[in-house]
């Protein structure tokens, strides 16, 4: 399932362990998809804690807690430490998710702890308090990682999603993050390059929407230093796609001046398809920082108009949909957006 959508079951999920509708739910894919961020924007986006527990690193006492001896008068029982990490309503508020990360690298004796913890809330005398949604992510058997067979038992307890890897979805998500608008151009220009992971080779480095993060910190690093720029990104990416993008990143000598793009003068749009990537990505960049300013809408305007310069209409309706996505519906307020619409005839804009 794409992210956009798994975002939203992970929502309602959140919200159902409020009113006792909560089912916990096991989030599949290789790795450096992103099932970690998924998690961590739900609790950006509901300002509630998210506490990340690794289970790989953890032997079945880190869960039940160790055992002391209380004594009353001439009795002497066997009671249980709770561990901190786990949640607790006082210390961590009312709501929150419990985040079972790495929970196919964890050996079956921690598996078997977890058990009790994930269906039935609970852990001896500990409870899991009420409005706080448990979640829990893992590599499968073929990602060439350290992984388990999960056990029927704890498998049972879940609702599971596999995350599908969709450009669409990481491009508004780089949007939003401030990945370097070469880097999203590039990836509009070599789609299949957002993840290539061939688990049979078992690559160091390889391209994945979490590496790609790591060349967009690279670049803003080394950049301005070309020796360096080129080993970087393929520490980052993997020596194919380093290349790729190095070449891509020199070729862009060749842009038009997004200036004059948006002071309303008439610009060609260059004819390299490369080129016509990394335009519409930049102009993407320039009505972000556009907005809320006085001159946003003529900044809208000046790229809608531009929008319609492309010879391919497919290329106008690629750069009009991210905005849409980066900016949100203020874009259609803007006068030239209907203009725009009418002009690309037969081709449907959509999210």
């Amino acid at each position: 399932m794409r992210p956009a959508h798994l975002s939203s079951i992970l929502d309602q999920e959140f919200i159902g362990a409020r009113d006792g509708s909560h089912t916990p739910v096991m989030l599949w894919g290789p790795p450096g998809v992103g099932k970690s961020d998924l998690i961590a924007q739900i609790g950006e986006r509901h300002s509630a804690p998210v506490i990340d527990v690794r289970l790989s690193q953890m032997e079945p006492s880190d869960l039940r807690g160790i055992p002391f001896r209380e004594s009353e008068g001439d009795k002497h029982n066997v009671e249980w430490a709770i561990p901190s990490m786990l949640p607790d309503s006082q210390r961590h508020g009312p709501q929150g998710i419990l985040f079972l990360d790495e929970i196919t690298s964890a050996v079956p004796s921690v598996s078997a702890a977890a058990y009790q913890l994930i269906l039935d809330r609970r852990l001896g005398e500990y409870r899991v308090p009420d409005g706080w949604a448990i979640f829990a992510a893992g590599n499968r058997q073929g990602d060439r990682g350290v992984t388990y067979t999960m056990p029927s038992p704890l498998a049972n307890r879940f609702s599971h999603y596999e995350v599908d890897i969709n450009l669409d979805d990481w491009v508004g998500w780089a949007y939003q993050h401030d990945i370097d608008e070469k880097i999203i151009a590039f990836l509009r220009f070599r789609p299949e390059l957002l993840f290539d992971f061939d688990p049979a080779h078992n690559p160091v480095a390889f391209p994945s929407p979490r590496s790609w993060q790591f060349a967009h910190h690279a670049l803003q690093k080394f950049g301005d230093k070309p020796h360096l720029l080129l080993g970087s990104l393929q520490a980052c990416v993997g020596p194919a796609a380093g290349i790729e993008l190095k070449a891509f990143i020199d070729s862009l000598d060749q842009m038009p001046d997004l200036d004059a793009i948006l002071r309303g003068e008439d610009i060609k749009a260059p004819k390299e398809i490369d080129l016509q990537y990394a335009v519409a990505s930049a102009l993407v960049g320039r009505a972000i920082r556009a907005r809320g300013s006085d001159d946003a809408a003529r900044v809208y305007g000046h790229i809608l108009n531009y929008a319609k310069a492309f010879r391919q209409k497919e290329m106008g309706v690629m750069l009009v949909s991210d905005m849409l996505r980066a900016i949100g519906d203020e874009l259609f307020s803007t006068p030239e957006f209907a203009q725009w619409a009418s002009s690309i005839g037969d081709i449907m804009l959509y999210d």
